[in-house]
């Protein structure tokens, strides 16, 4: 089992910027692919990007791209989410995860082929 502890998250005005970090511990965390997520009040949690177990590969979804980047440092066990051009509807508790195949080549959208998560951290978007 794989620790996530995510920082970072805090109150934005509409356009500013805010780096994510998950912290992770526990089994070999450079062997995994890493996801962001996220949930806002009364919706389902959404995926947001993704990224390989390398760091060679990152992808995501449609209403990010071109203003999110996610990233890894896999000697410091911590993957990061850029946030950049922040919306009001960014707003959401944010959460990284761990997906469950080691080494895994795939594009890893859904919730359901994640195994570890973290508590959560707040992103307050104000316009």
């Amino acid at each position: 089992q794989v620790q996530l502890v995510e920082s970072g998250g805090g109150l934005v005005q509409a356009g500013g910027s805010l780096r994510l970090s998950c912290a992770a511990s526990g089994r070999t965390f450079g062997s995994y692919p890493m996801g962001w997520f996220r949930q806002a009040p009364g919706v389902e949690r959404e995926f947001v990007a993704g990224i390989s177990w390398s760091g060679g590969s990152t992808y995501y979804a449609d209403s990010v791209k071109g203003r999110f980047t996610i990233s890894r440092d896999n000697a410091k066990n911590t993957v990061y989410l850029q946030m950049n051009s922040l919306k009001p509807e960014n707003t959401a508790v944010y959460y990284c995860a761990t997906a469950k195949i080691p080494f895994g080549s795939g594009w890893y959208r859904s919730s359901t082929e994640y195994i570890d998560w973290g508590q959560g951290t707040q992103v307050t978007v104000c316009s």
